[in-house]
Parts: C-alpha cells; sequence; structure tokens
C-alpha cells in the first residue's frame, strides 16, 4: 500500500515498531529457520495452551521487523485456489471473487518460470514482486513428483496458474538470490518517492474522534504522542495485532472491551474472532542414501555455503529448499484440493532440530480449510501486554479424518516405486503407528502450526454483524479507518499466506485511491482452475 499510494502522489507514514531487516539472516533463503526463531525479529507470541492437542503452547511467529512476516517467513509463494476467493464472495466480500483478486495477483508479480513457460492470462511479468523457482537439482525433489504421479494424482506445471491441483515445482519469493520480501519489493522503491516516511514507534491506539479515526498513538522513545493522518489511518499489523490495535482503540465486542476498561467506540463481536490457521506435520524418511541436505548440516559446510552466498548470491544458500509442492483432494466429491504438500529433502523442523537418524526427507502436509475457529482477544488494556490467542486447533471432528487421511496419503506416496531407491524406514510417525487411535495420538503430540493466521477482522457485508471490515476494507461503524492484512480473509485460503496478504495490500490500495478495480480477468467458469474435473 505504502508502494501504490507514494506512486500515487500520496504521503505515507509507515509506523514499524520492529527494526532493520538487514543481514544473512533474513536476507538469505536458506537461512529461513533463524529469523523466525530470533527475539530481535519476531513477536515470539505463543498461543494458550490447545485443549486438543495435549494443552501443548504453539508458536505463533509474527515479523516484527521492516517487511513484516514476509521478512522472516519461508518465503514459499502460494495464491490460493480460484474458488477459496469465489467463497469470499460468497460470504459478502463483494468484489473479491477470483475473477477480481486475478488481475492484483498479476500486477503485483514479475514471474521467473526458470524455462518452464507460462500462460500470460494467468501470470504477470511487470510487478514489484519476482516469483521464482528453486533449481530443483536434487534427485528427491523429481522423486517426490513421479511418486505422485504414480500413486494416482495429477501433475501441475504452474500451481498458481490455471491447474492447483497436482504435483510439481514449488515458487518461493526469491530474486538474486535474496529473500524478496514487502520491504525489497514495495517498500524500498516507495521510500526513493520521497512520500514515504518509516516511524519507529509501538502503536498504542487508532485516536478516534466524532466516530472518525484521526491519528495513531505511539509509545516512541519513552514517550506517548500521537500521529495525525489526514486522509485515512490503515491497520496492517497482522491478523494477531490488528485485531488488538482495534480492541485497545474500542472497536470489538462490548463486553470483552469492558471487562478491561475500554470505552466501546463501536460494538463489532466479530473483532477477534474467526481465527484459523493451518496445522501440518512432518512424514518423514530415513535415506538409504547420502544424498540429503543433511550432508550440509555442519558448521563446516554452512560456512561454506554462507561464505559462497554472501560473495556471489549464489548455491545453496540462494534458494529455501522448499522446490517441490502438491495439492490434492482427500477423497471423491471433495471440489478442489483439501491436502498441500512442501517436500523438503532434509528431515528437520522449523526451529533447526534436524533428525537424530542422520539423512533423511519428509513431507509437511495437513488440511487446507478446517472447520476449527478460535479467537484472538485482550489479555488486558496494557499495549505492551501480548494478546490472549486461542486457536481452537482440532476443535472440530472433521479435522480429524481430514488430518489421519493426509497423514496416509502421504505414506502411499513415500511407498512408490520412485522412491525405492531412497527409502531407508519411516522415522516419523513410524510404520507401528497404524490404527486412527495411533495416528490421532500422533497428531496430538506432533502436530504444529503452518504459521498461517487469519480471519480475525472478517470481511463481509456492512449489514453482517459479525463482519469487521466492509468489502473496501473499510470498518464498520467508524469513519477513516481500514484493516489490510490477512485478517480480513473470511476463510482461510489454500496454501501459504503470503501471497494472498499481499494481493489484499495491492487491491485496497486502490480503494483508498478511489479507483475503479482493475477489469475482472479469466471470468468464464470454463477458465477457472480444474473445472471439468470439479464438475463432474
Amino acid at each position: 500500500m505504502a508502494y501504490r499510494l507514494a506512486m500515487a502522489g500520496r504521503k505515507v507514514i509507515v509506523i514499524e515498531h520492529g527494526g532493520t531487516d538487514a543481514g544473512p539472516f533474513i536476507q538469505m533463503p536458506a537461512a529461513l529457520s533463524y529469523p523466525m526463531n530470533m527475539k530481535r525479529y519476531d513477536w515470539g507470541y505463543l498461543s494458550e495452551p490447545e485443549p486438543h492437542l495435549d494443552n501443548r503452547r504453539l508458536v505463533c511467529p509474527r515479523g516484527k521487523v521492516i517487511g513484516g512476516s514476509s521478512s522472516i517467513n519461508g518465503m514459499v509463494f502460494v495464491r490460493g485456489h480460484a474458488q477459496d476467493f469465489d467463497h469470499w464472495e460468497e460470504a459478502g466480500a463483494q468484489g473479491w471473487a477470483y475473477a477480481d483478486v486475478l488481475p492484483y495477483y498479476k500486477r503485483m508479480e514479475t514471474w521467473h518460470s526458470g524455462g518452464h513457460g507460462g500462460d500470460p492470462q494467468w501470470r504477470g511479468t511487470n510487478g514489484p514482486l519476482h516469483v521464482s523457482r528453486g533449481p530443483r537439482e536434487n534427485p528427491l525433489f523429481k522423486a517426490f513428483v513421479e511418486a505422485g504421479i504414480q500413486a494416482g494424482y495429477e501433475a501441475t506445471d504452474d500451481y498458481n496458474g490455471q491447474k492447483q491441483e497436482g504435483f510439481g515445482p514449488m515458487e518461493q519469493t526469491v530474486y538474486k538470490g535474496r529473500r524478496w520480501s514487502a520491504a525489497n519489493a514495495y517498500l524500498r522503491p516507495a521510500q526513493k518517492t520521497g512520500n514515504v516516511e518509516i516511524v519507529r514507534a509501538l502503536a498504542q491506539r487508532v485516536v478516534i474522534e466524532g466516530g472518525r479515526a484521526v491519528g495513531v498513538e505511539v509509545m516512541r522513545g519513552g514517550k506517548l504522542e500521537v500521529i495525525s493522518a489526514e486522509r485515512e489511518v490503515v491497520l496492517a499489523a497482522s491478523s494477531i495485532n490488528s485485531p488488538k490495535l482495534l480492541m485497545l482503540s474500542g472497536i470489538g465486542p462490548a463486553a470483552h472491551l469492558a471487562e478491561h476498561g475500554i470505552e466501546v467506540v463501536a460494538d463489532r463481536p466479530g473483532v477477534g474472532g474467526n481465527l484459523q490457521d493451518h496445522l501440518e506435520v512432518y512424514i518423514q524418511m530415513a535415506a538409504s542414501q547420502p544424498i540429503t541436505l543433511y550432508k550440509h548440516w555442519n558448521i563446516f559446510s554452512k560456512a561454506i555455503i554462507g561464505a559462497q552466498w554472501l560473495f556471489t548470491k549464489t548455491g545453496m544458500g540462494a534458494s529455501n529448499q522448499f522446490e517441490s509442492a502438491a495439492f490434492i483432494r482427500s477423497k471423491a466429491g471433495v471440489p478442489y484440493p483439501d491436502i498441500q504438500y512442501h517436500f523438503l529433502p532434509i528431515a528437520v523442523r522449523y526451529d533447526g532440530q534436524a533428525a537424530a537418524e542422520g539423512h533423511g526427507f519428509q513431507a509437511h502436509t495437513g488440511p487446507m480449510r478446517s472447520k476449527s475457529r478460535g479467537r484472538v482477544s485482550l489479555r488486558s488494556a496494557d499495549p505492551g501486554d501480548d494478546p490472549v490467542i486461542k486457536f481452537n486447533y482440532m476443535s472440530h471432528p472433521d479435522d480429524w479424518d481430514e488430518f489421519r487421511t493426509a497423514i496416509r496419503h502421504t505414506r502411499e506416496v513415500f511407498a512408490q516405486e520412485a522412491f525405492k531407491p531412497f527409502v531407508k524406514h519411516e522415522i516419523q510417525p513410524g510404520a507401528d503407528l497404524q490404527s486412527d487411535a495411533e495416528i490421532d495420538s500422533f497428531i496430538r503430540e506432533h502436530a504444529e502450526s503452518a504459521y498461517h493466521p487469519c480471519g480475525t477482522c472478517r470481511m463481509g457485508r456492512a449489514n453482517d454483524p459479525d463482519a469487521v471490515v466492509d468489502p473496501q476494507a473499510r470498518v464498520i461503524g467508524v469513519e477513516g479507518l481500514r484493516v489490510a492484512d490477512s485478517s480480513i480473509f473470511p476463510r482461510i485460503t489454500n496454501g501459504n499466506l503470503n501471497a494472498p496478504s499481499i494481493m489484499v495490500g495491492e487491491k485496497v490500495s486502490d480503494h483508498l485511491l478511489g479507483l475503479d478495480p482493475l477489469a475482472r480477468a479469466n471470468d468464464a467458469p470454463w477458465n477457472h482452475p480444474h473445472w471439468e474435473t470439479e464438475q463432474r
């Protein structure tokens, strides 16, 4: 938004509590596990004890740095499925169907297909956000795709194009060997216009006078001050901090605000509700050949990789190593894919803990459209206190069926002929865990967030009592205030959320500028991804 507004000649102040994104921990793609585990870059949020996951508190990383979560994420680029956005419109987000958002996806990206071709009907070639593919030199990437086809699934050359469903290459926001975050793609070019100022401060609340947002109260240098807004205030603080700021400003469930002594400006029960996320587990296999990334899992190899990247921006440090992926349906009758795979040629956790067995590889898998819903609420009226985050993971019985199915389908893929030269045995869950009860126990113990929280300021019709913003992202009941991040999603999209979050910023910037939306694209139903199969 800062980029589009600045290019249109508007003056923009970006309030950011975090510091610089300079340095190899953020900019080197292969170092992705570091920033999301560093207090310097991450808010360090934890969920409340999750009752359906053995009361574990799951980590919920959110970027506290220039570029936000796009500076600490896994750099995976997934737009979502066409029917995700058609559902948004059905849920009250008029003008957000797939035909409406596709032009913004195309506008925002420069797609580097790596020689795989591509259809300009679906992909952009002149946008600020560079999207690329890894080299897929490790034979395990090819084996994963071949095994999926052998297991009876389809292939896709471009899951962000006309057909999401199938096994194929994964895309990443990496350009010339560097993480291509929202800061690199948008904020730095916006600053060059002279129309953007970054203020390093902690937002306390939105200042509302006479029903209109007129500024933001911040803590800067140990002192409270108000930054005034001549036109509008926009919250883009994540699905955790945006609802927190709304509630601190008096916008939210009236009873909850009253509990904390906050004067109610607008009673919006939906603020903080509708919290959704993707859960996943790692299905890990021990490798029978020493071809995995584990051979680089030592200080000497990491130093060599780091040095090569530092001086040339090439080599293994220049990829996030998520280079093959898949989207499949759990069973017949499911209208579009509801299981996602990230394949990784090493058995390792997001916190950097490698499998004790040495050489191995893994698929991250889990359901895409959980029916469980949680809530973000205030711990107190003190802006310095962390919010209360309760996802209520696995609270819907359908989630258990879908998760078991995802695990069993993954085992089938790893059992195919393409993996025969590479599989030694199953590390996790372990071949002896087969029954529903055993798999459920594994899920309760090992399921982790995929770090895709969304939905807490849901977009909908202005007369919907649970909607927080209208289809132009305006907060219902308050003038001059909008929200533009993953919190406005009515329902979570298929895949990782960085791409649709940036798309939201692109589209809302046009609303802010009073521009007509971009013309709808590929509107005919037969152009929708995988339409014929969906209709059978």
